[in-house]
Order: structure tokens, then sequence, then C-alpha cells
């Protein structure tokens, strides 16, 4: 029978019958906690023009992004050198992030639900501020179509990352995960310029805004995306990723699949079906 000499956690690891893993005591998830309560704040301060309000939500921002980075790298021991993450833990947190995956597509919902309500059933007292008809929408065969394209190649490309992955080509992973996070580049910079160009703006009407809101949170998560690729990159590179173990490239995987289905879902109704409705 093995004697307990200390307190520690990981002496009390050793004698748990199951394989799951106690997380150590950490300081992140209060004070990440409280980071984003402080960026709440600091945006409703900054909308409602208190001064120093933007200042508030920009060192709170980096002070967030400083804290994730610092509790995601420990995540990262745990998995790549402390051999905390059995079968039944990659298990849970693979579930897990499936369930975070049909969140985010369920966030994405009341904006299309917004979309086709106001479309099909306008409301007669906002009739005038919400037709598209005095609205010059963009064309969906243009720079909408290029980025479909793109992410649609991306698609292609991440799914070759993780097939030469689990045959054990390195070099094929890291060219296809390289390919994938220039393409996720390349379509936030069509995106921005394409903003540039647009010739309306958030509040002219509901179709205006439903499009800046849908199309910039998308492209928020295709930023997220494009990171979380890029960290898979450069732990790809340190051989933290084998073909029997890389969950955490399989989950950027998901995450960038999500994020092609959903903008299938932007440019079939926000882009196409719209314009045609407007102009046709």
């Amino acid at each position: 029978m093995k004697i307990i000499k200390n307190n520690s956690i990981n002496s009390l690891r050793e004698l748990l019958p199951h394989p799951f893993h106690l997380v150590d005591p950490s300081p992140w998830p209060i004070i990440t906690g409280l980071t984003t309560f402080g960026t709440a704040v600091g945006n409703v301060l900054y909308f409602q023009g208190f001064l120093n309000g933007g200042s508030l939500v920009t060192y709170n921002l980096l002070f967030l992004t400083c804290l994730l980075a610092i509790w995601w790298r420990d995540i990262i021991r745990e998995s790549s050198f402390g051999g905390f993450h059995t079968c039944e833990v990659v298990r849970g947190l693979r579930w897990g992030f499936a369930l975070f995956i049909v969140s985010e597509v369920l966030f994405f919902f009341p904006f299309f639900w917004t979309l086709f309500y106001s479309f099909v059933y306008p409301s007669i007292d906002i009739y005038s501020s919400s037709s598209p008809n005095f609205v010059q929408f963009v064309d969906p065969f243009g720079l909408p179509l290029a980025n479909t394209m793109l992410l649609l190649h991306s698609g292609i490309t991440i799914t070759w990352a993780h097939k030469a992955l689990i045959v054990g080509s390195l070099k094929e992973t890291t060219l296809a995960l390289g390919l994938t996070i220039v393409l996720g580049i390349i379509f936030l910079s069509f995106q921005a310029y394409e903003y540039s160009l647009a010739g309306f703006c958030l509040c002219d009407n509901v179709y205006t805004s439903i499009f800046y809101i849908t199309t910039g949170l998308h492209g928020f998560h295709v930023l997220i995306g494009t990171l979380f690729l890029t960290v898979c990159f450069v732990r790809l590179r340190n051989l933290h990723f084998t073909k029997e173990h890389h969950l955490g490239l399989k989950a950027a995987i998901w995450y960038w699949h999500f994020v092609d289905v959903v903008w299938l879902f932007v440019y079939l109704c926000i882009y196409v079906w719209i314009y045609r409705g407007a102009y046709l």
C-alpha cells in the first residue's frame, strides 16, 4: 500500500483508480473571469460615451489575450508533456468541443431568423427603412464569390493536413496546414477590402445591419480559426502531434469546417438571396 508523504495533488492522483485528470489549482479562471467582466463594463462605458471607456476596453482585451495565452499554454503542457490527457479525458474534451460548435451554430441562428422574417414579413411601420430596394448591395459574384472559393479550398487543404498527419507525413501536414492559414489571411483581407467598397453603413436599415453583424461576426470567427491553426502549426513544428494523439489539431479542423459551413449559408442567404430579391 502506498503511503502519502504530503498532501500534494500529484500524490493523491497516483492513488486514484480512475483515468480522469484532476486539474491542479490555477489562478487563471478567476482572473480571466474578472478581466472579462472588466471588458464588458468598459464596453458599456464606451457605448455610453464615458471618458476613457475605450481605453478600458483596450487594456482589458490586451490583458485578457495574455491570460488566455498563459492558460492555454498550461493546457498544452498537460497534454503534450504531462501525460494527463488519457483516452477518457480526450473523449470528454472531444464531446465538449463538439457541443461548443453546436452553441456557435445556434449563435448565428437569430441573425438568419431576423433576415428571413424581415424579408418575408416586413413591418409596415418600418417598411421604408427595411426595404432592400434603396440599398446598393454588394454583387455576390465578385469578391464574395472569390471568398467562397477561398474558404472551400481551405476546407480541402485542412482535410489534406489531417489525412497526411494520420498516415505520418509531417512534411505534407505542415504544407497543407500552412496553405490553410494563408487562405484564411487572404479571406480576411478580401473581407476588409469589401467593407471599404460597400455603399451602405450599419445603420441604414435592418438588412444592412444584419449584413454587417453577420459577416463581421463570421470574419471574427475566421480570425479566431486562423489563430487556432497558427498555434497548431507551431505545435506541429515542435512535434507536439502524432497520428495517434492530435486532439488540438482535430479541434481546430472541426472549428474551421464550422466556419466554412456557416459562410456558405451567409453567402447564399445574405449575398445571393437578398441581391436577387432586391434587383431581380
